[in-house]
């Protein structure tokens, strides 16, 4: 990757000009075909060859290998399928850092944050990612009920809901667009991963690194949340010259209004870390606790592994299910 010079020229549509300029916003859209093709029966189950691993193989446990079933998998013509998809995936993400990190120089130059505030007047691509996210949070709300969503989940999705619009709104409204724009693509980026992590846990159970790693970067991207928040608050604006309330400009850079956001900011990332710390308290007990079931499990399967005579007439003096078979039993019905 590298800082490329941005062109103010609008190239002829479909010319080699527009589609370099535009290739994100493409690959998007071919992208988004194959996800909204998961949700219909009739187009889910060629949808899938795209998203899922295929050619899955299940290996049955046996009692001399394994005392659990095995995915594996092997090769075939529908993993260029899965290939492009995911090729798609990395087209997208390249984009979104070319153009918001690396061109917006928010890596190496971290005051173009609040430098020149109030961002009043933004990009055509900026505008309507903040109206594409408004009208998607917005939706969610009327699907709690097309969803036919449980009563006692209801409270939740809404508490998850206006967190989200109450965000991006607040920073759309108070001309804090490029912090919150960047903030945005940290805490997606680390959603996407989950979401994948979940999907391959879903193939295969046993795929679980994926959420070590979500985990991790979770934590730095909560870290590092607050960091750009306190610079951008605490540092950036607070030695701004213009700190005066001013509606028709946008500027909305007082001290009330500074407090107020990172007050926001601070507390919603000490609920997420809440939340994630109980969720990771509670799998690890639920770990813990399934540990000498599996224990006790593993020492049944080693006493079950017995010779055909010891199967046939018991072990260490005990009567098996078989009890035609038993002496005592033959005793019995001869008598």
């Amino acid at each position: 990757m590298a800082i490329r010079k941005k062109s103010n020229k609008n190239p002829p549509v479909l010319s080699h000009e527009f589609i370099v300029q535009n290739h994100a916003d493409i690959v998007s859209c071919m992208a988004m075909i194959f996800l909204l093709g998961l949700m219909f029966e009739i187009t889910a189950k060629a949808a899938v060859i795209f998203v899922t691993l295929q050619y899955n193989v299940t290996i049955p446990a046996t009692e001399e290998q394994s005392a659990e079933t095995i995915s594996l998998y092997h090769y075939g013509i529908k993993d260029l399928a899965t290939i492009f998809f995911y090729m798609l995936v990395a087209i997208i993400i390249h984009a979104i850092i070319q153009e918001y990190v690396l061109d917006e120089n928010y890596i190496s130059d971290p005051t173009s944050l609040w430098r020149d505030y109030p961002h009043a007047l933004i990009p055509f691509q900026m505008k309507f990612f903040y109206i594409l996210q408004l009208a998607y949070w917005f939706h969610a709300f009327p699907e709690l009920y097309f969803q036919k969503t449980k009563k006692e989940d209801i409270f939740r999705q809404i508490v998850y809901i206006g967190l989200y619009l109450f965000h991006i709104a607040g920073a759309y409204l108070l001309n804090l667009t490029h912090l919150g724009l960047v903030l945005l693509v940290l805490h997606y980026f680390v959603e996407f991963l989950f979401h994948i992590s979940r999907l391959f846990y879903f193939s295969d159970e046993k795929y679980q690194k994926g959420f070590s790693l979500w985990a991790v970067l979770f934590v730095l991207g909560r870290l590092l949340t607050l960091i750009l928040s306190v610079l951008t608050f605490g540092f950036g604006l607070a030695r701004a010259e213009d700190q005066q309330l001013n509606f028709s400009t946008g500027n909305f850079n007082i001290l009330a209004v500074r407090i107020s956001v990172l007050a926001s900011i601070c507390m919603t990332q000490a609920f997420m870390m809440w939340k994630f710390i109980n969720f990771q308290l509670r799998r690890w007990r639920e770990h813990s606790s399934s540990q000498p079931q599996s224990v006790k499990k593993k020492f049944v399967s080693a006493k079950g592994k017995a010779s055909r005579k010891e199967r046939e007439n018991g072990i260490n003096g005990t009567v098996t299910s078989n009890g035609a078979d038993s002496p005592r039993s033959r005793k019995d019905k001869s008598s």
